[in-house]
């Protein structure tokens, strides 16, 4: 009799659980973010934005509601990765003038979430590179859009190994910086020297084992399923995952995303004709 009031609390604990679940994604779902349409010289894309990402939210709200983006370009545009804009010194650029440098006084704080990930047709801040800016704070008005390409299991398993090493490498720096590592830097250096990529990289894999022992609580860095599926399928700029702030996605509009990708560049992967925002709205 107490073994059956015990499953019996479990059962009605499980599924209490359950239903508050059920009801926390419905709720959600039935509040889809901010949204924005850009309307631009290509054609129209509408974005929503994030309500997980609330710092980012609130200023490109601000940044819509002052027309701060109408009549800037998108001045930075590769294929099969990304269109970029949002610098307020394109509205006035002349032919050929190279931007990416234009903004606010200001950065935003990093809102990293796992589950906000690069896919195709996200919406993410452009930053500063990390040799001057550590935080990896977002710049306070260029955004990209992700066009993206699809990944392979293989690709995908190398790409977690890259960004797995990246988070060492502040610690890999200090290690063999030490005075009493001095050989190890003196080995490194002779083989960049002799540009001997394997026996440079044997030399990483050992102290990399070695940082990781000392860094028990350091885990490696793992795609989730979804993003996997969604990467293999749709998708994306993985490589970028947690490291830029995603902030939106484009819920209509991806060929004009497409379209613009596609437009002919120069050396700055600036378009040779223009592609303008002619204006931002808030939709809801």
């Amino acid at each position: 009799m107490k073994m059956n009031l015990i499953k019996f609390k479990l059962l009605i604990f499980t599924s209490l659980v359950i239903f508050i679940s059920a009801c926390s994604a419905q709720k959600k779902d039935s509040h889809p973010g901010v949204q924005v349409k850009i309307k631009t010289t290509a054609g129209d894309i509408i974005i929503k934005l994030y309500d997980e990402t609330p710092l980012h939210q609130k200023n490109f709200i601000k940044l819509v509601n002052e027309k701060y983006y109408d009549g800037t370009l998108f001045h930075r545009v590769i294929k099969d990765f990304m269109i970029q804009a949002g610098d307020p010194d394109s509205r006035t650029a002349k032919k050929g003038q190279s931007l990416g440098s234009g903004g606010p006084d200001y950065t935003i704080d990093a809102e990293f979430n796992p589950i906000l990930f690069h896919k195709k047709g996200a919406l993410s801040a452009a930053r500063t590179g990390d040799e001057v800016n550590p935080e990896k704070k977002s710049s306070g008005s260029q955004f990209y859009i992700v066009q993206g390409k699809t990944y392979k299991d293989e690709e995908l398993l190398q790409l977690e190994k890259q960004l797995g090493l990246g988070s060492l490498v502040p610690l890999v720096r200090e290690y063999i910086q030490k005075p009493e590592n001095s050989s190890i830097m003196e080995k490194i250096q002779a083989k960049q020297k002799a540009g001997d990529q394997a026996g440079f990289d044997r030399i990483l894999d050992s102290v990399t084992l070695i940082i990781k022992a000392q860094h028990p609580e350091l885990k490696g860095f793992k795609f989730s399923e979804e993003q996997k599926k969604v990467y293999k399928t749709i998708g994306g700029t993985p490589f970028l995952d947690m490291n830029y702030t995603v902030f939106g996605e484009v819920i209509e509009g991806l060929d004009i995303v497409d379209k613009i990708s596609l437009v002919k560049t120069d050396q700055n992967d600036r378009p040779v004709d223009d592609i303008k925002i002619i204006s931002m709205e808030i939709l809801k």
